[in-house]
């Protein structure tokens, strides 16, 4: 069997691109060599979203909605809720309502 190196992230990721890190409670996305993450911890059914991080190369592109979108489709899936402490986190949520239902 063959190893192929990693897909290349398209120009315009999706949450789609996201790697979930359930282990290391986080959310990740490599765009141009650099690391994007969203970071949270469980408390009972709640993921708790506490720091979003796209490196200053790379801000101004939407990877941070990418990476929050990840979060919420995740848990919507999963049957949990997102508590939202980051204040990007929070700022999106009330940009996008239909994800009202998931916020605790």
């Amino acid at each position: 069997m063959s190893e192929h190196p990693p897909a290349a992230v398209p120009a315009s990721p999706s949450p789609a691109d996201v790697r979930h890190d359930p282990q290391r409670h986080c959310f990740e996305l490599r765009v141009e060599g650099r690391l994007c993450r969203a970071d949270y911890r469980m408390v009972g059914r709640a993921m708790v979203v506490h720091h979003t991080e796209v490196p200053p190369a790379l801000e101004g592109r939407g990877l941070a909605s990418v990476l929050v979108r990840a979060v919420f489709d995740h848990a919507g899936a999963a049957g949990l809720t997102v508590t939202p402490l980051c204040s990007y986190v929070r700022a999106w949520a009330r940009r996008h309502p239909e994800v009202t239902g998931l916020l605790s």
